[in-house]
């Protein structure tokens, strides 16, 4: 009969770690930031592309706007679906892990990886680029500022998501709030208040303009979908939402899709109403925060508002990637590292990584956009490739009401997506595509790399079989001893409880001064008496860890098993540790090397 006991009234429930993770709002704050911050260059990439059709050209980026529109509300929709299909994360890489084969799952994952990576350079740059704009003296610098800027996201992110979230909550809702009310005001503009900002600066249409035909719109549709990146990244980190997970993280979406949208659009309407011709040195935001707003304190506030979320638009990746690495890692696809996860729902090792690998970046590129802005984009469209065809496969499983609906949806978002990612590639290729088309079959091929390790690790192992009864063999204590203290008894203590012979071992050279020395200890011991034998073993060279490691070999035999105890010192002061010797480490390093015997290393603290 079992017995239940009721906990006290005044007893707080166990801390499920609800409180470190995300709610809808902090959610689009600390996943969203990327998407948001698209619409300062989505649009310009749109404009910049129907330039070369000159005036008649940017006619039409209000209907290629539109058309990225559609496409966003398509992905909105399927991202929907992936985060019910599939509440433990992984976006794409879970979809093609479980409809598409694991070959597959590992290009989403790929190149999901390669986009988070480069967003976070590209960011960075973007944000200080801005900075340096706005104060020309701080170019020289750029590169420091762009590894600080990477700094202090890094710490953010490593006192967890939700700190992140807070942290940057108030840049998204000024930077948002200020594009909206450029957006309304320049909707009851008969003509642009100010050009101020364009003044002096050559414009970029071409004088030779071209025709406007489908490879141009297709060009200028595919450019405009890098304010697409980012919409994923909800999808990737639904384990770092609050429950219920899924609903919050479908929440969040749909708030993305639709105040994205709803910006796109309305900067794209006050492009053609303004007829705004884009211009070297100057972007097309802050032309229309010119020519809705006047180049006034308001002007600088936007920009302002617009360096600020570019830079830490970066934090996307924070939010998603180490999630993803922990899916990886969870599937043997990585070291088991990244699955690990701090109090604070950190992953931490997956921050690390990608704040080395990032500044790594930054250094090659020496802190300049252009030399990162080819490689951008084109893994998040792959990703988006992948989950819609894995959720058609899905749907075709499933077979539930309405699955027709959602499968032809989900296919008309692959054809458009697909074709996208063909078409950045190819424009984009002589200008450093070509290394994501090199890099992520390279990437593809370490992650099969580490699985198989795994795999045969496991099989050595015999990880899932029932192993053999345990048995007890006869038990061998080897301790390392160089001369008589607290440390040594300690020592001979902690081996007498361990096995059923204890013997101490002491290396001695042939140098005059070490045979003096070892004579000593042997008297000394003679006298202490402790019931422990001592063996001197003869090194001709001046070795510590190789002689004990080769007595260890001679002790061993079958049905024996050995065992070495290293005494060390715990000092007081973490920097203590420098005055010691590190004879522990080299016997210990010699000993795993050289043998298979159990090594044991015991701390003896000093207070």
């Amino acid at each position: 009969m079992s017995v239940l006991t009721a906990a006290p009234a005044d007893e707080e429930p166990p801390d499920t770690g609800e409180r470190h993770r995300l709610t809808a709002v902090t959610g689009l704050a600390a996943l969203s930031l990327d998407a948001m911050a698209s619409v300062a260059y989505g649009p310009e990439a749109i404009v910049l592309v129907l330039a070369a059709a000159g005036a008649h050209g940017l006619g039409f980026t209000l209907p290629v706007t539109l058309a990225i529109a559609g496409l966003l509300a398509v992905l909105v929709a399927s991202y929907r679906q992936v985060i019910a299909a599939f509440p433990d994360g992984g976006g794409s890489y879970a979809v093609a892990r479980t409809h598409l084969g694991a070959r597959t799952s590992l290009v989403a994952a790929g190149s999901l990886v390669l986009d988070y990576v480069l967003n976070v350079a590209v960011a960075v740059t973007a944000g200080v680029a801005a900075l340096t704009s706005a104060f020309p003296g701080l170019y020289g610098d750029r590169l420091w500022l762009c590894l600080a800027v990477l700094a202090l996201i890094t710490g953010v992110n490593l006192r967890g998501i939700v700190e992140s979230a807070r942290a940057f909550i108030v840049p998204t809702v000024v930077f948002v709030g200020s594009v909206f009310v450029l957006i309304v005001v320049g909707l009851f503009r008969s003509g642009p208040v100010s050009t101020a900002a364009a003044d002096g600066h050559a414009s970029v249409l071409a004088d030779n303009a071209t025709t406007v035909g489908a490879l141009l719109l297709l060009k200028a549709f595919a450019s405009g979908c890098s304010a697409l990146t980012g919409v994923e990244a909800l999808a990737n980190a639904v384990p770092s939402f609050r429950v219920p997970r899924a609903k919050r993280a479908q929440r969040a979406e749909v708030a993305l899709g639709a105040v994205l949208g709803a910006m796109l659009i309305g900067l794209s309407v006050l492009i053609s109403r303004f007829h705004l011709q884009p211009v070297e040195g100057v972007t097309v935001l802050a032309q229309l925060a010119d020519a809705s707003l006047g180049h006034n304190w308001a002007f600088y506030v936007i920009q302002f508002a617009t360096m600020v979320l570019l830079a830490l638009s970066a934090n996307t990746s924070f939010g998603g990637l180490p999630v993803l690495l922990k899916l990886l890692a969870r599937d043997n696809y990585l070291p088991h590292v990244f699955a690990l996860k701090a109090d604070r729902q950190v992953h931490r090792h997956g921050v690390l990584a990608l704040a080395l690998v990032s500044a790594g970046l930054l250094v090659f590129s020496g802190g300049d956009t252009n030399t990162l802005v080819p490689l951008f984009a084109i893994g998040v469209f792959v990703g988006f490739s992948i989950a819609q065809v894995g959720m058609v496969r899905h749907w075709r499983r499933e077979r539930g009401s309405g699955w027709r609906g959602k499968a032809l949806l989900n296919g008309c978002g692959a054809v458009l997506t697909g074709v996208s990612a063909v078409v950045v590639t190819a424009t984009k290729f002589a200008d450093g595509a070509w290394l994501i088309v090199i890099a992520l079959p390279l990437l593809v091929a370490a992650f099969e790399t580490v699985q198989r390790t795994y795999a045969r690790i496991g099989e050595r192992l015999g990880l899932g079989r029932i192993p053999e009864r345990p048995h007890r063999d006869r038990s061998v204590v080897i301790v390392p001893v160089s001369n008589l203290s607290r440390l040594t008894c300690e020592a001979l203590n902690a081996a007498g409880s361990l096995g059923d012979e204890v013997r101490a071992v002491t290396v001695c050279h042939s140098d005059p001064e070490d045979r003096a020395h070892a004579a000593a200890l042997e008297a000394a011991w003679e006298l202490w008496n402790p019931g422990v034998p001592l063996v001197r073993v003869a090194s001709e060279r001046r070795a510590l860890g190789r002689p004990i490691a080769a007595y260890v070999r001679e002790v061993a035999a079958p049905g024996t098993r050995v065992t070495v105890l290293i005494p060390e010192v715990e000092p007081e002061r973490f920097w203590r540790r420098l005055l010691q010797n590190q004879r522990g480490a080299v016997v210990a390093h010699a000993v795993r090397r050289d043998t298979d015997a159990v090594i044991c290393r015991l701390r003896f603290r000093l207070s």
